[in-house]
């Protein structure tokens, strides 16, 4: 961790503060005989009195607000050093610190105020641990997937967890524990439906399978459907159920035709909903406006955060989860550019930075702060974490309820593409930046709002209108070329030269006629004949 300029002045501040406190509780809340109690700063090691100065600046560079860091997370770090005056490197992170909530506890505090401290006091942990390089990171525990499987015949769970590891093999390290969940409710929720209703024997292992018909699967979405379930939703639960099927086949089980053969329910075509331009004015106002009036230095920090999210998904079309997992060495602000590592479907991809969107994130990342644990190298980071994506999306919405304008995260990135397709980008270059793999899934930003369609449509009426009114193009340029030949002879039939003056009035009303004439044309198109 960076070395601290500490002056006598701010060991006040933290020291100082602590000692104020210590003296407040006990005359308020005067503690028992029996228990040990923490000495004021004047007993400690002058490195612990460094070190409380050091925790309360790195609780500040994090964004924890003033009020939680002088009234609870100081205090919490003072008892911790007053309770236990030996140089804070050999403290214990465990027995020691124990001491201190032991202290809360003696006290009969109200179980509010002690689970706070117990935060406190994990968080003085997080920072000792940083310090001394000892960070551990969180254990991965495996899921229980006994809930939607305690129905089900035990060959069948173990080809939906052979399908489960294969598929796994391609999701995000920060959303495994929310695509399990959801792996095992979509892809049981049928089967689980054909063994409630004794469609499935159980007795006769994988071959019961052959026994399943169509009309019980039809009868399936009827109830579903009873169930005001959404169309998508269903016809996700058939092709999680074929796609069971697909993997029993190949361990050659019998597997009727006719189950694979049942098509899903017609869905609308939606389009991808985007903002106007005015929209997006109306929220990048917003942020800069923040920016500039914001005083505090904590609020600061989250402002510059929100404004860095914003621009980084606006104009670089960076998917949410894209955005959660960004790290500080995918981002090259010399060279203005991004590389999104492992996006859906794992592909790799690099996307660029406007001015505006640098300057965000080089605003952000010198008030970013430091993460904890495996948040450590997080590029976006919140309270010592990385921002997750309920936090950035529900951000993202407050924004929006503040200028009027309803919007997602994911509609910041249709916005990006349909911005691209009006500009005139072309269609395979907005594929690579959005990340598709299929030029199917990026065609449709061309199909909701091209203004290519809107310009050739506007010019072929403009020829038709010209057409019916007997006006045609045509007509037009003979018109004009005759008027030009009169004027020719005149000038001729003067016997002389014309003068300078005569020459120019001449050419100007000649070239406003032919500027008029190639206006109407382009609105009119080529002429006919």
């Amino acid at each position: 961790m960076p070395e601290l300029n500490v002056t006598a002045e701010t060991l006040v501040c933290a020291a100082g503060r602590y000692d104020r406190a210590l003296h407040k509780s006990s005359r308020m809340y005067p503690p028992p005989k029996r228990i040990s109690l923490p000495k004021p700063t004047e007993a400690w090691p002058k490195e612990n009195i460094l070190l409380l100065q050091e925790y309360q600046q790195w609780l500040l560079n994090g964004g924890v607000s003033r009020n939680c860091i002088y009234q609870i997370y100081v205090p919490m770090a003072g008892h911790v050093l007053g309770l236990n005056r030996v140089p804070h490197p050999q403290i214990s992170l465990d027995e020691d610190l124990d001491k201190a909530l032991e202290y809360i506890v003696a006290r009969q505090m109200s179980d509010g105020w002690t689970a706070n401290c117990r935060r406190a006091l994990n968080r003085f942990r997080s920072f000792m641990q940083l310090k001394r390089g000892t960070v551990t990171f969180s254990k991965v525990t495996m899921f229980d997937h006994s809930r939607y499987t305690g129905n089900l015949p035990l060959w069948l769970v173990d080809c939906l967890n052979e399908i489960r590891i294969l598929a796994q093999a391609n999701w995000r390290q920060t959303r495994v524990s929310q695509l399990l969940l959801k792996f095992w409710r979509i892809n049981t929720v049928l089967w689980d439906w054909l063994v409630v209703n004794e469609h499935l024997d159980q007795d006769k292992g994988p071959e019961g399978v052959r026994e399943i018909r169509r009309q019980q699967i039809y009868d399936y979405i009827d109830a579903r459907m009873n169930d005001r379930m959404s169309t998508a939703s269903i016809n996700v639960e058939l092709r999680m159920f074929q796609s069971s099927l697909r993997h029993l086949q190949d361990q050659d089980v019998l597997v009727p035709a006719s189950l694979l053969a049942i098509k899903g329910l017609k869905q609308k075509d939606r389009m991808p909903r985007f903002l106007k331009d005015e929209d997006v004015a109306k929220l990048r106002d917003y942020h800069e406006e923040r920016v500039q009036t914001v005083h505090s230095p904590q609020k600061s920090r989250d402002v510059l955060l929100d404004r860095a999210i914003f621009y980084l998904m606006w104009q670089s079309g960076l998917r949410l989860g894209e955005v959660e997992e960004l790290l500080v060495e995918d981002v090259d602000l010399a060279s203005r550019q991004v590389t999104v590592k492992a996006g859906k479907g794992t592909v790799d991809r690099v996307v660029y930075l406007t001015p505006d969107t640098s300057q965000a994130l080089e605003a952000y990342l010198a008030r970013r702060g430091q993460g904890i644990g495996k948040w450590h190298d997080h590029f976006f980071l919140y309270r010592f974490k990385g921002a997750d994506r309920r936090m950035i999306g529900k951000r993202i919405k407050v924004a929006g309820q503040t200028c009027g304008v309803k919007v997602s995260p994911h509609r910041l990135r249709h916005t990006f593409a349909t911005q691209l397709v009006n500009a005139g980008c072309p269609i395979t270059t907005i594929q690579r930046l959005l990340g598709h793999r299929r030029l199917g899934s990026t065609m449709v930003y061309a199909r909701v709002h091209d203004k290519t369609v809107a310009e050739h449509y506007f010019k072929a009426m403009a020829k038709i209108e010209a057409r019916m009114t007997g006006n045609s193009p045509t007509d037009t340029f003979n018109e004009n070329l005759e008027r030009m030949e009169n004027c020719w002879s005149q000038m001729n039939e003067l016997g002389e030269a014309p003068s300078l003056e005569q020459f120019h009035q001449t050419w100007t009303t000649m070239r406003d006629e032919m500027f008029q004439m190639m206006q109407h044309l382009t609105a009119a198109g080529p002429p006919v004949g």
